[in-house]
């Protein structure tokens, strides 16, 4: 069975909404928290126990498995920045790009209160299709999602370049205005 740890966020977060009374729901949150502290301070030993013994391989596969590298970046215990993460998905999105005869690349990642953003800019996109554009848009966020879970929004720039015109509408030719009739 696999777990998808921002799911399973959402699904804690309307459990503990659905509870009506303040109390309980203050104690349920205490409990998460103790919870979430002793599975937290559980990994932090993993990840510690994984490096002194330099296993480097088994470090690899920690953190490219989704549940174990989405857990280490609640705890804040992931071995890469966020930078770093999305770089590796945008590599991993770029032959793809290719085929859209676009680039992307990464300007920042600020951190913020609400998650990071991660701005970006896009090169090519298929010689100015809006539809590609938001195609390929589309597939870089849901790669920044898989790996970086706490990014909140990813801003993307760089204009459409070489966009088909559309039907462009001119004033009406010049000559008599027929007045419409009056509505009894």
């Amino acid at each position: 069975m696999t777990h998808d740890v921002a799911a399973s966020g959402e699904r804690i977060e309307r459990l503990l909404g659905a509870l009506v009374d303040a109390e309980t729901r203050a104690m349920a949150e205490e409990l998460l928290r103790e919870v979430v502290g002793l599975y937290g301070a559980g990994l932090e030993r993993v990840m510690a126990i994984v490096t002194e013994t330099g296993a480097a391989g088994a470090l690899r596969d920690l953190v490219e498995d989704p549940l174990v590298s989405g857990l280490l970046v609640l705890h804040d215990l992931h071995p890469l920045t966020t930078a770093e993460r999305v770089r590796a998905a945008l590599d991993g999105v770029r032959p793809y790009l290719g085929l859209h005869e676009g680039g992307v690349e990464l300007l920042g990642v600020d951190d913020g209160m609400g998650g990071s953003v991660v701005r970006l800019r896009l090169e090519g996109a298929c010689d100015g299709c809006p539809s590609s554009r938001i195609t390929v848009t589309e597939s870089i966020e849901r790669a920044i999602a898989r790996v970086a879970p706490e990014v909140a929004r990813v801003d993307v720039e760089g204009a459409v370049t070489d966009a088909v015109p559309l039907l462009q509408i001119g004033r009406r030719p010049p000559g008599p205005c027929p007045v419409p009739e009056e509505v009894s």
